[in-house]
């Protein structure tokens, strides 16, 4: 496990940008899995720009979310799909129906799972998957508990989850109370992970998972059984890690 610390928010942006164009001037065909939430804002953002200033393509790239909220079609404002073609997919070169995120409408949600699964499955895999970490260390929406040996699964958002979302919604009540989520053993399976944290909220989080206890307590400990993650937080997200004890990435 590879930790880069930045200076803030938009280095830490930049740098996982680079990172993810890099894969994709390098397969031109790259099955990336992707993210959503506030952390990835700066990311996208990124990629966007970069694809208009120096063309990097993406005509050839395929795309996996990591969740859905159950409940939300793909035109509602606070779905993931709405928030990947907002954010994303509008921005750049890439055919919508080379993008895939869970069916959160599905009448049967634990087919679609496993529609979800075949899927990635029939793409090749993930070459490189973009997560963000919980407060209570969730990646996608694998709470504290899940096994690693999960696949996709519809799973109940915790309370702490349903809270830090509430903002995007009008109110607590109106966020979904389930969600449709890659397993920690599908996250696994790919080729390589990029984890990005920013801001003090992240801290406890990220010095959880520095420290390197593995368990289904703080799902994110998973991570350390892959042999290629980067993590990339910035200076506010490190701060409860003691400096000689950061393992850093020149920039």
């Amino acid at each position: 496990m590879k930790l880069i610390e930045t200076a803030d928010y938009a280095d830490m942006s930049r740098r996982a940008a680079e990172i993810i164009t890099g894969q994709v001037r390098e397969k031109a065909d790259a099955v990336l899995g992707l993210a959503t939430g506030s952390t990835m804002l700066g990311v996208y953002r990124q990629l966007a720009a970069d694809h208009r200033q120096h063309g990097t393509s993406y005509r050839l790239v395929r795309t996996v979310n990591l969740d859905e909220y159950v409940g939300l079609g793909p035109d509602h404002p606070n779905s993931y799909r709405h928030y990947m073609n907002e954010h994303l997919f509008s921005k750049l070169d890439i055919p919508l129906h080379q993008t895939h995120v869970p069916n959160g409408l599905a009448a049967d949600l634990d087919e679609e799972c496993r529609r979800y699964e075949r899927l990635i499955d029939e793409l090749g895999g993930i070459d490189l998957q973009l997560l963000g970490i919980g407060r209570n260390g969730h990646i996608g929406f694998n709470e504290p508990g899940t096994p690693f040996s999960s696949a996709t699964h519809v799973v109940k958002l915790a309370a702490s989850t349903r809270e830090a979302n509430a903002r995007f919604f009008p109110s607590l009540d109106a966020v979904p109370r389930q969600a449709i989520t890659m397993g920690i053993a599908t996250i696994l399976r790919s080729r390589r992970i990029v984890l990005l944290a920013s801001g003090a909220a992240k801290a406890e989080a990220i010095a959880r998972l520095v420290e390197g206890i593995v368990s289904p307590e703080l799902p994110a400990s998973a991570l350390h059984l892959h042999p290629d993650v980067t993590i990339i937080a910035d200076q506010a997200a490190l701060t409860l890690i003691p400096k000689e004890k950061r393992r850093v990435d020149a920039p």
